[in-house]
């Protein structure tokens, strides 16, 4: 898989936009409550204490938002939400402006910094709604899930595992098989309803080595579907966070029934259940199946029979190497 794609380079662009905004909230909130005086100064403002509650009320805000940026799945709900403190500020700011006590040159210099911010805001938060597999096709009605976990490993290694795209089916419970075609191309099969077996073409639409990799349906197919893998350093040398984002649209007739077997009724809870197979995959080269998810009616307590444990060489070699070094954010 090669990113060749220019909307692969630009989503890229707008989620280091994203996380410079991230950093740019919880810096702004750091100076507001730990120096609100000099702050104050600086945007033309007396210094008074009511002004520093205010201050201070603002940069935790502004932290919470930096947070719930860097480290939330939904980045664009948060960066939304910065949007609707920006508006805040503004307001404050053009009350400020009407009195004739506050520097004026100040206030105007921060009221436009304020203003880009908040053009920046609403910029990216456009293109995370718009590039999100939910509204990937434009379309209504798209079912939309979105976990993350943190695995012990770098994310250079997990994208090499996830990178060869015949290993998910070895944590991807619904998924049979999955075999490259071409450049950008595969072909999924899928367990279907009653023992059948449901098939689709994919592209990759996005291939950021060691960071994200997305993919959809092609035309055409029964179940229209899409989706992303983001891999970000996990903070105090933890590993990986692994966010994964699907979504499909639920058609009618027989292939709604497949649908909703291939992605469950609750697509969050079966996406929730794969990522803790795919932490086990990595971690320790295999998932281990309890007796209660083998065997699924009454049943004298056993171990897997063979094959009931699914183990890759990549996972493997994974294990072999031991546990890396801490890895820092």
């Amino acid at each position: 898989m090669k990113n060749g794609s220019t909307q692969g380079r630009d989503t890229s662009g707008v989620q280091r936009l994203s996380t410079a905004l991230g950093w740019f909230s919880i810096g702004l909130g750091l100076a507001e409550i730990l120096a609100p005086d000099k702050l104050s100064r600086f945007i033309g403002v007396p210094d008074g204490s009511g002004k520093r509650g205010l201050l201070r009320f603002y940069g935790m805000r502004e932290i919470g938002a930096g947070i719930g940026i860097l480290t939330q799945p939904d980045e664009a709900a948060w960066l939304w939400g910065r949007v609707a403190g920006d508006a805040l500020d503004l307001a404050s700011l053009g009350k400020a402006l009407a009195s004739e006590d506050n520097d004026r040159g100040k206030l105007t210099f921060a009221t436009a910094m304020v203003a880009g911010v908040t053009a920046l805001d609403i910029y990216c938060g456009q293109r995370l709604n718009r590039n999100s597999p939910k509204n990937a096709k434009g379309a209504d009605g798209w079912v939309r899930a979105v976990k993350a976990v943190i695995i012990d490993r770098s994310p250079e290694e997990i994208y090499m595992f996830w990178q060869d795209l015949e290993n998910l089916p070895n944590f991807m419970q619904h998924l049979k098989s999955v075999r490259v075609t071409g450049d950008q191309r595969s072909h999924w099969s899928a367990k279907g309803p009653a023992g059948t077996t449901v098939e689709w073409d994919a592209e990759t639409i996005e291939d950021n080595p060691g960071s994200r990799i997305a993919w959809r349906s092609l035309p055409g197919s029964q179940i229209e579907n899409a989706g992303s893998v983001k891999f970000d350093r996990a903070t105090g040398g933890r590993g990986t966070m692994v966010r994964v984002e699907i979504a499909y649209k639920p058609p009618a007739g027989a292939a709604g029934a497949m649908a909703a077997k291939l992605f469950g009724q609750d697509p969050e809870q079966q996406l929730e259940h794969d990522l803790r197979s795919l932490k086990q995959v990595i971690e320790t080269g295999e998932v281990v199946h309890s007796d209660a998810s083998i065997h699924t009616a009454m049943h004298a307590a056993q171990p897997p029979e063979p094959g009931e444990s699914t183990i890759t060489k990549d996972a493997r070699d994974l294990v072999n190497q031991g546990s890396p070094a801490p890895v820092h954010s």
